[in-house]
């Protein structure tokens, strides 16, 4: 039996090589805090799947850590900031909150939230993934792509659009912008969400509002329907979410 499976290993490390057979491996998201403050990411796995690193962790600045996922993986990765937690994991943070845990384990974030949205092939084809302001801003965010191939860019939102977000869409503690909401959740017009009557491109164009946020950071999503400039793909790569990079 040993020899056996010793012959069928052999010849299966042998498909492998020729290229007869190829096997898909997971993708490394590198997420890297490079911001003065504490960063809790959170992690969202879509159509219900396992959350990765139970969704949710604290990183000091300067911190990184390595998350792996499947192939096939899709979901959304986000900073949390003004977080506390107890030992035990309950708390609150002043955005981005998860359901008042530190490990998300299926729950997103609230608005408003800077995004990181990846779909991962599944066959080793092209990954889909980009930076979304649709949820609104809270915090400078970068993805820089790894070891891939095609038109691989590294994109984001590198802007302090806290500091320039316009007064109706500011978050306060205090007197401190400590987030910036998209018009749709500051006022829940169709016209701002892209519902109703306003429910496709022809009719949802881009507003005053999401000028704003597309001036400060072009290769990001301004609003729901801002896809031609804001979304990117690339080959069998692995990548980095860098906070404030």
């Amino acid at each position: 039996m040993a020899t056996f499976y010793g012959l069928n290993l052999f010849f299966f490390s042998f498909l492998i090589a020729s290229g007869a057979i190829s096997v898909v491996s997971g993708t490394v998201f590198s997420i890297v805090n490079k911001c003065s403050f504490t960063v809790w990411p959170g992690i969202l796995t879509g159509n219900g799947g396992a959350p990765l690193n139970d969704g949710g962790f604290a990183l000091n600045s300067g911190a990184s850590v390595d998350v792996n996922a499947p192939a096939g993986w899709s979901g959304r990765i986000w900073g949390r900031t003004g977080c506390n937690f107890d030992g035990s994991g309950a708390g609150s943070c002043l955005t981005g909150d998860c359901g008042n845990k530190l490990q998300c384990a299926g729950a997103g974030g609230a608005p408003p939230v800077s995004l990181a949205e990846f779909t991962i092939s599944p066959s080793g084809d092209k990954d889909f993934y980009d930076v979304s302001l649709v949820d609104g801003y809270n915090v400078e965010m970068g993805i820089t792509t790894r070891d891939g191939s095609g038109d691989c860019e590294n994109v984001g939102c590198v802007s302090d659009l806290n500091g320039s977000c316009p007064n109706d869409l500011r978050v306060l503690d205090g007197s401190n912008v400590v987030a910036c909401k998209s018009a749709c959740e500051a006022f829940g017009k169709p016209e701002y969400c892209c519902t109703g009557a306003f429910d496709k491109p022809e009719t949802c164009p881009p507003t005053d509002y999401s000028r704003v946020f597309k001036a400060a950071c072009p290769k990001a999503y301004s609003y729901a329907y801002d896809d031609a400039s804001s979304t990117f793909t690339c080959v069998k790569a692995n990548y980095s979410i860098v906070f404030c990079p």
